[in-house]
């Protein structure tokens, strides 16, 4: 079975873009909401839970833009995550934009998961 494309958006009403960024892109920030832990060899992001390590490539990134991953052990060159982070222009604040792959009968799940990491993140950002 194929995988969707699927994208969710996020509004951190008065969060600093820079501060969102980090969170995003760098071991320190990601090791506090994403995964237990992270370790970034070159273009390799190795995340950590429950002692156990999955590795991602980062294959595209633009600095304060977004930062694109595809899994070390996916074989389709389409499939990838991403975190990508905008102005609000109208409110000053910034959103972020998750996009995600997943099989059609795991989006409801796929969401929902990504809803209680975000939840983490805007906690830590006092939001």
């Amino acid at each position: 079975m194929d995988k969707e494309k699927f994208q969710v958006e996020y509004i951190f009403a008065n969060a600093a873009k820079t501060s969102l960024w980090n969170y995003i892109s760098t071991a320190s920030g990601l090791s506090e909401w994403f995964a237990d832990k992270v370790i970034i060899k070159d273009d390799v992001f190795i995340f950590i839970w429950d002692e156990l390590p999955t590795r991602a490539l980062c294959i595209e990134s633009i600095p304060q833009s977004f930062i694109r991953f595809r899994w070390e052990d996916e074989t389709n060159e389409e499939i990838y995550f991403e975190f990508r982070v905008e102005k609000i222009e109208l409110t000053g604040g910034v959103y972020l934009q998750v996009t995600d792959f997943c099989k059609k009968y795991e989006l409801d799940a796929s969401i929902s998961l990504w809803n209680s990491e975000i939840k983490t993140l805007k906690r830590i950002l006092g939001i």
